[in-house]
């Protein structure tokens, strides 16, 4: 699947001293409502699934189905951007490498999500490569809670992505350039991305690389359409 890394919002790794985020490593993507965070989370997984990496998806306020049909959209979007007909064994893919996890009502806590993810690996050998973790409120987020994810992270081997909802009227940056809500958080991520529209377009920013200095062209742009990488 060369053809989607090409279009992938992952191409912000190509301006990264690792080239990648890693296992057992945690990444942040910081954005204002209505910007795109669900949807460029949801590139970065379709590009992990059809790479053949098992993937969960853990949305924290929206239901199973709501996720599912945000990923039938997208991968209609990719389907055209790249011009490729509707195939069944991608689809099939899509279906057998991912699961999508719903926790509603503030019912999310990491000994659920650690007892879901012992259940999948016992019952379908399914012990996810990736996970991505949408909607979790960073405004109130408990410090341990992400640190048990990353300890989980550590131990299961897999990468994890977040959102973090970003607010016009908070300014807040600290001294290593990192915006609210992440600005007192960021040790606890390896990588920090921003997704932030510009008068000449929609970008993709990367704010930490790991533990290296991030050079002043560590950005894509991305079409505010498709949320892929404009060529």
């Amino acid at each position: 699947m060369e053809q989607l890394r090409r279009v992938s919002p992952l191409r912000i790794f190509e301006k990264s001293s690792r080239k990648e985020l890693g296992p057992g490593k945690m990444a942040v993507l910081i954005a204002r409502a209505g910007v795109g965070k669900t949807a460029c989370l949801i590139n970065i997984a379709l590009d992990k699934i059809f790479h053949d990496q098992m993937l969960v998806h853990v949305s924290v306020d929206e239901s199973p189905e709501k996720v599912r049909s945000y990923y039938n959209v997208i991968f209609h979007d990719f389907l055209e951007v790249l011009d490729l007909d509707d195939d069944l064994e991608l689809r099939l893919k899509l279906d057998r490498n991912r699961v999508i996890l719903s926790y509603l009502n503030n019912s999310f806590e990491l000994n659920r999500l650690r007892s879901s993810i012992s259940n999948l690996n016992r019952k379908l050998s399914f012990k996810p490569d990736t996970m991505v973790i949408d909607g979790l409120d960073f405004e109130n987020v408990d410090k341990g809670l992400l640190e048990g994810l990353r300890a989980l992270a550590e131990e299961l081997g897999s990468e994890v992505w977040f959102s973090a909802l970003a607010h016009r009227h908070r300014k807040e940056v600290n001294e290593r350039g990192i915006p609210y809500p992440c600005d007192k958080l960021d040790h606890i991520f390896d990588v920090i991305l921003q997704l932030r529209p510009e008068p000449t377009g929609l970008y993709l920013t990367l704010l930490k690389d790991h533990d290296q200095p991030v050079g002043p062209d560590a950005r894509v742009r991305l079409d505010s359409a498709t949320f892929m990488v404009e060529e």
